[in-house]
C-alpha cells in the first residue's frame, strides 16, 4: 500500500498549477485538501501541502484567467480557516503580493496587447488540442474566439473523439417520451451530418456529462485518481488493448483516495439512462454571450 505523500504526488497538483489551463481547477482542488485533510497528514506532508500553497499565490501573476483570481480567494479562504497562525501570516502576505503584482500585470499586458489578436486560423489551430469543455469555455471569451470555437470541423474531431465512428457509437437525439421521460434515439446514419457541433449536443446523455463536467478521475487501469482529456486518462497505457475504465470523481473523492488508498465509485452514473434531459451547465451560457452566433 502506498503512503499518503506518494498519493500526494501522484495527484500532481504542483505540476499543475505551473499549466494556466489547470491552475484554477489545481487551486480549488488543494483549497479542499487543505480543509479536509491537512490535520490528518503527517508533519512532512504538511510541510509539502504548505510549499504547494505557496506556490499557488506566486504563480497567479503569470495567469491572466479571472477563474484563477477566484480560485486563489477559494484557496485563501482554506488557509485562513485551517493554517496556524504563523503559516497563515506568511500565506496571506504571499496572496497580497500576488494579488498586486497580478493587477499589475494586467495591466501592462491590456497596454500592450491592444487591439492586437490572433488570426482566427491559428486560433482555430490552437482550439484543436482543447477538450469540449474547455472549446465550449474559450467560445465565451470574445466575439473572435467564439466564431473560431465553433469551427465545424473541430466539432467533427471532437465527436469522433467522443463517440468513434463504428455502429455501437452510433448518434443520438434526446426525445420526450409521453411520461415525460427522457431517451435516447438513434440518428439515421443515411443522413449527413453538416453541423457537428449540434451533432455532439444531440448525442449528449447525463451519464457524458457528468464525465465531461469533471477534470479528474479515477483510472482502472492506473489504479489512482488521474486528469482526464474528454473523459479520458491523460496517462499512457502500454501492453492493455482495451481503453481503461474511467470513474469521474469530486474534490471528496480525492481526498479519501488521499487518507485511506481507496475511493467509492458506483456504476449508476455511468448509465446511458441516466439522461438529464434537458442540456447540462456545460453547454448553459452567460446572458452576455446568448446572443452570439453559437
Amino acid at each position: 500500500m502506498s503512503s499518503v505523500q506518494e498519493r500526494y504526488e501522484r495527484l500532481g497538483l504542483r505540476e499543475s498549477l505551473g499549466k494556466p489551463y489547470r491552475y484554477p481547477i489545481a487551486c480549488k482542488e488543494l483549497s479542499f485538501v487543505l480543509r479536509e485533510a491537512f490535520h490528518q497528514f503527517p508533519k512532512n506532508l504538511q510541510s509539502i501541502v504548505f510549499q504547494d500553497t505557496l506556490s499557488a499565490f506566486r504563480l497567479l501573476p503569470e495567469i491572466e484567467f479571472q477563474s484563477a483570481v477566484s480560485a486563489v480567494h477559494v484557496l485563501l479562504q482554506s488557509v485562513e480557516a485551517v493554517l496556524p497562525k504563523q503559516k497563515k501570516n506568511v500565506a496571506v502576505k504571499e496572496f497580497k503580493n500576488a494579488m498586486v503584482a497580478h493587477k499589475r500585470r494586467c495591466k501592462a499586458h491590456g497596454v500592450e496587447k491592444g487591439s492586437l489578436q490572433l488570426p482566427q486560423d491559428i486560433l482555430v489551430h490552437i482550439f484543436n488540442f482543447l477538450d469540449m469543455k474547455t472549446l465550449v469555455s474559450s467560445g465565451l471569451v470574445c466575439w473572435s474566439w467564439n466564431e473560431a470555437a465553433n469551427d465545424n470541423h473541430l466539432w467533427e474531431m471532437q465527436f469522433m473523439t467522443l463517440y468513434g465512428n463504428g455502429a455501437k457509437h452510433q448518434p443520438v437525439k434526446r426525445v420526450k417520451g409521453r411520461n415525460g421521460r427522457i431517451f435516447q434515439q438513434p440518428i439515421d446514419n443515411d443522413k449527413i451530418i453538416t453541423n457537428w457541433k449540434e451533432a455532439v449536443k444531440g448525442a449528449y446523455t447525463g451519464a457524458l456529462s457528468k464525465k465531461l463536467t469533471t477534470n479528474r478521475g479515477y483510472c482502472g487501469h492506473c489504479k489512482s485518481v488521474v486528469w482526464l482529456n474528454n473523459a479520458k486518462c491523460l496517462n499512457v497505457h502500454s501492453g492493455i488493448s482495451e481503453i481503461p475504465d474511467i470513474k469521474p470523481v469530486t474534490a471528496l473523492q480525492v481526498v479519501e483516495y488521499l487518507l485511506d488508498d481507496s475511493i467509492s465509485v458506483t456504476s449508476s452514473s455511468d448509465s446511458d439512462s441516466d439522461s438529464e434531459g434537458p442540456i447540462s451547465g456545460l453547454w448553459a451560457y452567460p446572458k452576455h454571450i446568448r446572443n452570439m452566433r453559437i
